[in-house]
């Protein structure tokens, strides 16, 4: 800090200072009237919260209230839908969102007022609703007042939580909500595989999909873990073997000085000397009297 009181609520003072000795520039700086007018707050930090304070605790022995400033677990209405709808469908999950939002206001726009049966699926065509109109023009009508939100597992969540506030038991609005869900599901997957066997009898070519190309990724993972497993187990292996039984190589038999000439000690020389573990043979060796008289 230097030989200046910067402290908060001495700043508007010592600039006063600085100002009225000509030790600062001329013209005073935008924040010095401001802070004239909206001084700086005796205290910076919030007190401490005790225990005393809280109702239904008494301070015992004065000790401070551990996790004093955590902050408090929010629970929605939809939590506990959510979780019942994800539990029942959990790979639901592994679908892809997106949760980006143009203004932040989308949930004004949706609309979960349709009749039953025909919020999240679209109705069959030429069905009619209670007061004569079609129910596809209507269904087409909500989805562009949704602004294009995609039907999903929160969709679900939403279709229920509506039907629950409108007096619908909630057993009943999940089972509403879910068969909806199911209906309009099994609608893309036929228009999709349509979609797909016009283009193939038209002369089109489909690639390998997301799982073809998966499934590859791990086939190739998997044999470069083969051969390096393979690698390793033979070292292994060759490790183990030298440990016990010595490196073979031709240069110990080589090496064996077997002596030449007449005389018993020569000749069981030369019959011992095929059987020593450095041979290509690999015995024990025997006649070691002879070896040794």
């Amino acid at each position: 800090m230097g030989r200046y009181n910067l402290a908060p609520q001495r700043v508007h003072k010592t600039a006063t200072q600085l100002l009225q000795t000509k030790r600062a520039p001329a013209s005073p700086p935008p924040w010095y009237p401001i802070l004239s007018t909206v001084p700086p707050s005796s205290r910076l930090d919030r007190p401490p919260l005790q225990r005393s304070q809280l109702p239904g605790h008494k301070p015992p022995g004065g000790r401070k209230k551990s996790r004093l400033y955590k902050p408090l677990q929010l629970r929605y209405e939809e939590d506990r839908l959510r979780w019942e709808y994800f539990n029942d469908h959990p790979w639901e999950l592994a679908r892809p969102r997106v949760v980006l939002e143009d203004d932040g206001r989308d949930a004004e726009r949706w609309d979960w007022s349709v009749p039953l049966d025909h919020a999240l699926s679209r109705p069959r065509a030429g069905e009619v609703g209670e007061r004569g109109e079609s129910l596809d023009i209507e269904w087409e009508a909500v989805r562009a007042r949704q602004a294009g939100r995609p039907i999903n597992g929160e969709a679900v969540v939403q279709r229920q939580r509506y039907l629950i506030t409108h007096g619908h038991p909630p057993q009943l609005a999940y089972d509403t909500a879910r068969k909806e869900f199911y209906r309009h599901r099994h609608q893309v997957e036929i228009a999709t595989r349509v979609a797909r066997e016009e283009a193939l009898a038209v002369g089109a070519f489909f690639g390998p999909g997301p799982l073809e190309v998966g499934m590859g990724l791990e086939d190739r993972a998997y044999e470069q873990w083969k051969g390096w497993a393979e690698k390793e187990v033979a070292a292994m292996k060759q490790m183990a073997g030298a440990a016990y039984t010595g490196t073979e190589t031709e240069s110990g038999r080589e090496g064996l000085d077997v002596p030449e000439g007449p005389g018993v000690e020569a000749e069981e020389l030369q019959e011992v000397a095929g059987s020593v573990p450095a041979s290509s043979r690999g015995q024990l060796a025997q006649g070691g009297a002879g070896v040794h008289p």
